[in-house]
């Protein structure tokens, strides 16, 4: 670990949240895993939902080995401020576009559908009458 320990304040480390840029805050430290993420038997995904709060939970959640342990070592970049990491946190459900569903299909169908079967019944008619 590095001698000097450099202070983060919540903020600062909430911004890290993407996949060229992530930073963990775990039982008080803060780690830039960004070089680990192609890497991370998890996947990049599990990295990422631990970012922007207190991720200790869910790194002891998955039982992290002790090689696990001292490989984050490398990683270590400081330390957090706790009292800027917030109690709770907030969820905000990701902003998606409302499902409208394509009825053009349905007004195809309601308009062809009768014809096919009065069409039907011409030639069954057709076929069927007696001269």
């Amino acid at each position: 670990m590095a001698t000097d320990k450099k202070l983060f304040l919540f903020e600062e480390v909430e911004k890290h949240n993407k996949i060229k840029d992530c930073w963990l805050i775990i039982s008080g430290k803060v780690y830039d895993v960004t070089p680990f993420m192609d890497d991370h038997p998890g996947g990049d995904e599990v990295l990422l939902a631990a970012t922007g709060k207190d991720g200790s939970n869910d790194f002891e959640d998955v039982g992290h080995s002790d090689a696990a342990r001292e490989m984050m070592e490398k990683y270590y970049i400081g330390e957090i401020d706790l009292s800027t990491v917030p109690s709770k946190r907030i969820y905000i459900p990701p902003q998606q576009a409302p499902y409208t569903p394509d009825n053009t299909l349905i007004k195809i169908l309601q308009f062809l559908v009768p014809l096919l079967i009065m069409g039907f019944a011409l030639v069954v008619r057709h076929y069927t009458k007696k001269d």
